[in-house]
Protein backbone atom coordinates (compact mmCIF):
# COMPACT_ATOMS: atom_id res chain seq x y z
CA UNK A 1 0.00 0.00 0.00
CA UNK A 2 2.94 2.70 0.62
CA UNK A 3 4.04 2.26 -3.16
CA UNK A 4 0.04 3.50 -3.82
CA UNK A 5 0.63 6.24 -1.22
CA UNK A 6 3.73 7.31 -2.50
CA UNK A 7 2.20 6.78 -6.41
CA UNK A 8 -0.62 9.23 -5.63
CA UNK A 9 1.28 11.44 -3.50
CA UNK A 10 3.75 12.45 -6.51
CA UNK A 11 0.58 12.66 -9.24
CA UNK A 12 -0.80 15.48 -6.53
CA UNK A 13 2.83 17.11 -6.58
CA UNK A 14 2.07 17.35 -10.26
CA UNK A 15 -1.50 19.13 -9.50
CA UNK A 16 -0.32 21.18 -6.54
CA UNK A 17 2.25 22.70 -8.75
CA UNK A 18 0.76 23.54 -11.87
CA UNK A 19 -2.24 25.60 -9.22
CA UNK A 20 0.60 27.28 -7.69
CA UNK A 21 1.84 28.81 -11.43
CA UNK A 22 -1.72 29.35 -11.96
CA UNK A 23 -1.45 31.32 -8.75
CA UNK A 24 0.28 34.23 -9.83
CA UNK A 25 2.99 33.84 -7.08
CA UNK A 26 -0.25 34.00 -4.59
CA UNK A 27 -2.06 36.41 -5.99
CA UNK A 28 -5.07 34.90 -7.41
CA UNK A 29 -7.32 33.66 -4.44
CA UNK A 30 -8.43 30.06 -5.78
CA UNK A 31 -5.65 28.66 -7.11
CA UNK A 32 -3.59 29.29 -4.21
CA UNK A 33 -6.16 27.58 -1.76
CA UNK A 34 -5.83 25.00 -4.78
CA UNK A 35 -2.13 24.98 -4.26
CA UNK A 36 -2.31 24.64 -0.21
CA UNK A 37 -4.97 21.89 -0.41
CA UNK A 38 -2.86 19.40 -2.97
CA UNK A 39 0.37 20.03 -1.02
CA UNK A 40 -0.97 19.11 2.28
CA UNK A 41 -3.22 16.06 0.39
CA UNK A 42 0.80 15.39 -1.33
CA UNK A 43 2.41 15.45 1.83
CA UNK A 44 0.05 13.70 3.95
CA UNK A 45 0.14 10.39 1.70
CA UNK A 46 4.30 10.78 1.92
CA UNK A 47 4.35 10.83 5.31
CA UNK A 48 2.12 7.79 5.09
CA UNK A 49 3.98 6.02 2.79
CA UNK A 50 7.19 6.49 4.38
CA UNK A 51 6.16 4.97 7.18
CA UNK A 52 6.97 1.43 5.68
CA UNK A 53 9.84 2.37 2.85
CA UNK A 54 12.54 4.05 3.20
CA UNK A 55 12.76 7.79 3.07
CA UNK A 56 15.74 8.00 0.84
CA UNK A 57 13.22 5.82 -2.10
CA UNK A 58 10.14 7.29 -1.06
CA UNK A 59 10.79 10.92 -1.26
CA UNK A 60 13.23 10.16 -4.33
CA UNK A 61 9.99 8.55 -6.24
CA UNK A 62 7.99 11.23 -4.90
CA UNK A 63 9.93 14.05 -6.13
CA UNK A 64 10.36 12.23 -8.97
CA UNK A 65 7.23 11.71 -10.35
CA UNK A 66 5.95 15.55 -9.42
CA UNK A 67 9.61 16.59 -11.49
CA UNK A 68 8.31 14.41 -14.88
CA UNK A 69 5.27 15.14 -14.50
CA UNK A 70 5.10 18.61 -14.20
CA UNK A 71 7.38 19.05 -17.10
CA UNK A 72 4.77 17.33 -19.22
CA UNK A 73 1.86 19.27 -17.75
CA UNK A 74 3.98 22.05 -18.44
CA UNK A 75 4.79 21.21 -22.27
CA UNK A 76 1.07 19.74 -22.93
CA UNK A 77 -1.36 22.38 -21.13
CA UNK A 78 1.26 25.43 -20.90
CA UNK A 79 3.09 25.48 -24.10
CA UNK A 80 6.33 25.38 -22.39
CA UNK A 81 9.14 24.46 -24.97
CA UNK A 82 9.68 20.63 -25.84
CA UNK A 83 13.21 20.13 -26.72
CA UNK A 84 15.14 17.29 -27.42
CA UNK A 85 17.54 18.03 -24.76
CA UNK A 86 14.04 18.45 -22.29
CA UNK A 87 13.09 15.09 -23.31
CA UNK A 88 16.07 13.49 -22.89
CA UNK A 89 16.61 15.02 -19.31
CA UNK A 90 12.89 13.81 -18.10
CA UNK A 91 13.80 10.19 -19.48
CA UNK A 92 16.80 10.25 -17.49
CA UNK A 93 14.95 11.21 -14.40
CA UNK A 94 12.42 8.07 -14.94
CA UNK A 95 15.73 6.03 -15.84
CA UNK A 96 17.06 6.89 -11.89
CA UNK A 97 13.54 6.28 -10.56
CA UNK A 98 13.48 2.80 -12.25
CA UNK A 99 17.13 2.04 -10.99
CA UNK A 100 16.32 3.33 -7.88
CA UNK A 101 13.48 1.18 -7.03
CA UNK A 102 14.89 -1.58 -8.33
CA UNK A 103 17.97 -1.33 -6.08
CA UNK A 104 18.59 -3.75 -3.04
CA UNK A 105 17.14 -1.77 -0.08
CA UNK A 106 14.73 0.08 -2.26
CA UNK A 107 11.49 -1.79 -0.97
CA UNK A 108 10.99 -2.64 -4.65
CA UNK A 109 10.91 -6.35 -3.86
Amino acid sequence: MAWVYILIAGLLEIVWAYFMKQSDGFTRLWPSVATLAFMVASFTLLSMGMKSLPMGTAYVVWTGIGAVGAFVVGVVLLGETLSLWRVAAALLVVAGLVIFRLAPGGSGH
